[in-house]
């Protein structure tokens, strides 16, 4: 894929297919003729609003319509997007936005009152730097290079800072070539199931390969996703074709004894990614859908989305005692490697470190964090994952993190960003955080706190203090369900809190 391509695609079926649905979410829809003249018109306001800059924009919502307006009126203008939710509390909001320097956050109001001012207003009389204005007041889009940032993603941070991954258009365009080869897409026939928040960066494999098929894409919102009743509603009328998602996502509609091929008859693929595999879950989605193809994955945010895959059978399933994340893709690679950089021999452990086109090029006005974890190899960049892994005939396996960062239930969490929020508030004098382990996942986070002053009984109303407190700095997913209250940490040798010690104090 060159250029703009993708954008010049999703453009071209307002003209082809006008009236069909875009985008789909809570009852709510876009079609493709006004996916194009509502993102061409707030183009034309952000290029009046910020001239002669390319700064990153923060967009703020929940799966609206709107959002996909201004991702895409974004990249018209010559801006990276930031997509956030709102499920996030108003201070990591804050955090962003002064560290990545966005000059402004574009809500669905404000994406609707922009393109409202846009069609009562004349248009332009100069046309801005980059852009060429037409003579309807719509503009052949701002000329990107492949280096030129696309959108930026921030994940966890382990100083509780979270961190601006920043992906360039060459980094998509490289992503996307691999998945329509992987994936072959029937025009105007694929239904995506939007099912994890615009803010993850699985959501880009969905919208954007469904976009570029001219097909609809069906966001669930997390009030239908925490409805079981709603959520298989919300399912068996989809009309899906393709479903991306956690395990931890597949497993919750699995509860639902009757859910399977009959629930979403014309799906074609099923794709997980962002934590663990278990045989079982694999095993269960084979018997639930037989026919489907059914694709395990990994990838960091860092290598834009998935760096990965394997399609699953019994054959496969039978042959190792863990499911394997696939092999590398095309145009790059996944390398095991020891402590001195240097590849581990077959079936060894070591450090997964990814290379290729496809490998971020670091994080947004951090080039210390950048500098760490990024570097060059050959003429190739690469990313130290910081993940365990090992090599089995061409195939790749996940065995842990190195660090302190997890994945809970799809999402990724430092637990030293947590710990780090928890000793900010009034009264924890120190915090440890630590996730409990069911068949090899983590299940849900514990906390830790020694307190100022510990209540004498009252360990129930403290913790719902620590917990209403923390909701005001962290998103949902990141706090801890159970807390526990201690005088001292058991120490190692080098004085540390021993998280292995505490971690026993849960079995």
């Amino acid at each position: 894929m060159d250029g703009l391509e993708l954008i010049e695609r999703i453009d071209r079926w307002g003209t082809l297919a006008p009236t069909a649905i875009a985008h789909e979410s809570d009852g709510r829809a876009i079609t493709y003729q006004e996916l194009k003249t509502h993102s061409d018109a707030l183009a034309g306001c952000l290029l009046d609003e910020l001239p002669d800059d390319r700064s990153p924009v923060m967009v703020l919502g929940h799966k609206e319509p709107e959002l996909v307006v201004a991702y895409l009126a974004c990249i018209k203008a010559g801006h990276p997007y930031i997509p956030l939710d709102t499920a996030l509390p108003a201070q990591r909001l804050e955090i962003i936005r002064a560290s990545s320097g966005a000059r402004l956050t574009l809500s669905p109001q404000g994406v609707h009152e922009r393109i409202t001012l846009h069609a009562s207003a004349r248009p332009s009389e100069t046309p801005h730097e980059g852009a060429t204005q037409m003579e309807n007041g719509s503009f052949e889009r701002v000329a990107y290079k492949p280096e030129d940032p696309f959108y930026v993603i921030y994940t966890s941070g382990s100083t509780g800072t979270p961190k601006g991954v920043v992906i360039s258009l060459g980094n998509l365009n490289s992503f996307l070539d691999w998945m329509l080869v992987e994936h072959p897409l029937v025009e105007q026939d694929e239904v995506f199931l939007g099912i994890v928040p615009f803010s993850f960066d699985v959501s880009i494999m969905d919208l954007y390969l469904c976009l570029y098929a001219g097909g609809t894409h069906r966001s669930l919102t997390r009030d239908e996703i925490g409805d079981p009743a709603r959520l298989h509603r919300a399912l068996a009328r989809s009309g899906a074709t393709a479903w991306i998602s956690t395990p931890s996502f597949a497993r919750l509609c699995l509860v639902e004894r009757g859910f399977g091929a009959g629930t979403i008859p014309n799906l074609r693929r099923i794709v997980l990614a962002g934590e663990v595999l278990s045989h079982e879950l694999a095993s269960e989605l084979l018997d639930r859908f037989p026919g489907v193809p059914l694709w395990n994955a990994y990838g960091p945010t860092e290598a834009t989305v998935l760096s990965t895959s394997v399609q699953l059978d019994r054959e496969l399933l039978g042959r190792y005692p863990d499911v394997p994340i696939g092999f590398p893709r095309p145009g790059g690679s996944v390398l095991v490697m020891d402590e001195n950089g240097q590849p581990v021999a077959e079936g060894e452990r070591g450090e997964l470190v990814i290379v290729g086109p496809h490998v971020s090029p670091g994080y947004l006005n951090r080039p210390d964090l950048t500098s760490q974890a990024f570097f060059t190899l050959g003429n190739q960049r690469a990313y130290h994952t910081g993940d365990w892994g090992r090599a089995l005939g061409g195939l790749l396996f996940f065995e842990g993190r190195h660090d302190d960062l997890i994945k809970l239930h799809g999402y990724r969490i430092e637990l030293g960003d947590v710990e780090a929020h928890l000793k900010a508030l009034p009264g924890v004098q120190d915090a440890v955080v630590l996730p409990t382990w069911r068949d090899g996942q983590p299940e849900r986070l514990v906390a830790f706190i020694i307190l100022s002053e510990r209540p004498v009984r009252d360990d129930f109303q403290a913790t719902l203090n620590l917990r209403r407190h923390l909701s005001e700095r962290l998103p949902g997913y990141m706090l801890p369900q159970l807390y526990r209250f201690v005088d001292t940490f058991p120490l190692t040798v080098n004085g540390k809190a021993d998280r292995k010690k505490l971690a026993e104090m849960l079995t």
